[in-house]
């Protein structure tokens, strides 16, 4: 009997949620799935029924939601939230008495209502503002962790998931199944220094008597590291290496760690861990250790290296950073209503876990804010709002030359943190460093403007 009530609780809900569970067809032939909406009621996804009774999943926006939300197909199975709130969509609490009605007259009862936290408006604006690039964008409540936007590009319109499958699932190129922001592994660029300073800051308690005089590039044994565009950055502090992003000022910080210290105060941040969270997440990777060689460390201090970051895990850490330290439990559900919006259950915020001191968190949020007021987020400076951050880009080679990702992670009203954002873009010539931080200006400006 124990049993049988932890799996009506707890593992009847995983093992209906399973995209590979068949039996979910026997839920379908009685209840009519219910609807996916936005915090404002906007329709995410719904079954219309027709005068002939069949039923037809629609998704009115399209591509724009397409990897947040996922697809729902008797075919294909079911992805993103479709899959994760299976049991929720496909289960009624319509009133008994309706219920009862429609069984008797071999009705189908509607499924229940999913209120997540998304914003239909903010996910549109971040769709447009990434325009044909191929990347990502999410925007979270810092103080919350709700999850207001996730966007990846390419996309696919989940209407037509079943007629264009062989096209879409074979497309290596432009991979649009995938959801970047919680499944890409980039090279995170400049914005892994947040990890090293973080690093830094652990490992040496008079780190604001850091200097460096940085002449565009520093070498150690054959390997030579370059600033961006060979710029020479002059005499700097730790808080002005960080606004300039200065490449060998990292790279000689990275020189001087404790390898053992430096991977510990990674993996605070969830490098090499499973990240909290609903949808399928990839794992970031840290790979420095006692056998590294001073290369690798150079490398990997700057942001390249073979270091990976999903856009996701960015945002967890500027949420830490902007939180005082505190990373939320991220969620992208709100409420679950019946079909009549009677409220089923009601998800609230919660802390996921504490990563780092309030005084580290206030110093990196002071070094964040320089990028933006004086450093290589300056595109960013006398909006509505305020914002803190760090750029970045992150170099690999093609048959067809050296690309770059841009990157963009940060937070808007520093004094009381409101929203977080993580961009990135792929594919750049190198010439469009700053392209992350002015789409993220353009996510954030349809926000508050």
């Amino acid at each position: 009997m124990g049993y049988l009530v932890y799996f009506m609780v707890v593992r009847a809900k995983l093992v209906v949620n399973s995209p590979y569970n068949q039996r979910q067809d026997a839920y379908a032939d009685t209840i009519i799935r219910g609807s996916i909406v936005d915090k404002n009621g906007n329709v995410l996804a719904q079954t219309v029924v027709g005068d002939d009774g069949s039923e037809t999943r629609e998704y009115p926006y399209g591509e724009v939601f397409a990897h947040a939300i996922g697809y729902s197909n008797s075919k294909l199975g079911t992805t993103g939230l479709e899959s994760v709130e299976n049991f929720e969509l496909l289960t009624s609490n319509a009133f008994f008495l309706e219920k009862l009605q429609n069984e008797f007259s071999e009705k189908k009862n509607r499924g229940d209502t999913v209120v997540t936290t998304l914003d239909a408006n903010l996910q549109q604006a971040a769709y447009d503002a990434l325009g044909s690039n191929k990347g990502a964008a999410i925007v979270m409540e810092a103080s919350t962790g709700k999850i207001l936007a996730m966007v990846s590009k390419p996309a696919y319109d989940p209407n037509n998931i079943l007629s264009d499958w062989s096209e879409l699932n074979s497309d290596e190129e432009n991979s649009p199944l995938l959801n970047r922001v919680t499944q890409g592994s980039y090279a995170p660029g400049s914005t892994f220094k947040v990890v090293t300073t973080l690093a830094f800051m652990r490992q040496n308690s008079d780190y604001p008597n850091y200097t460096y005089d940085c002449n565009g590039e520093i070498s150690q044994g054959d390997i030579t590291i370059h600033c961006f565009n060979g710029n020479a950055h002059g005499s700097e502090d730790l808080r002005s290496s960080f606004a300039n992003s200065c490449n060998s000022s990292f790279a000689n910080i990275g020189l001087g760690l404790d390898l053992t210290q430096y991977r510990q105060t990674a993996e605070d941040l969830l490098f090499n861990k499973s990240l909290p969270g609903v949808l399928n997440t990839a794992k970031s990777s840290f790979a420095l250790d006692q056998n590294s060689s001073e290369g690798e460390v150079m490398m990997t201090a700057m942001g390249q290296g073979k270091t990976t970051v999903s856009p996701y895990h960015m945002a967890l850490i500027a949420e830490a950073v902007a939180n005082g330290g505190t990373m939320m439990q991220p969620y992208l559900v709100e409420s679950v209503t019946n079909y009549t919006g009677s409220q089923i259950r009601k998800n609230v915020p919660k802390s996921y876990k504490k990563v780092m001191t309030s005084d580290e968190a206030a110093q990196l949020k002071e070094y964040m804010t320089a990028v933006v007021e004086e450093g290589t987020g300056s595109v960013l400076k006398g909006r509505s709002y305020t914002a803190a951050g760090k750029t970045g880009t992150a170099e690999y080679s093609m048959s067809d030359g050296e690309k770059t990702h841009s990157w963009f992670m940060g937070f808007t009203n520093v004094d009381n943190p409101d929203l977080v954002i993580s961009v990135i873009t792929e594919g750049s010539d190198g010439s469009s460093s700053g392209k992350a931080v002015a789409i993220a200006g353009d996510i954030l400006d349809a926000y508050y403007n």
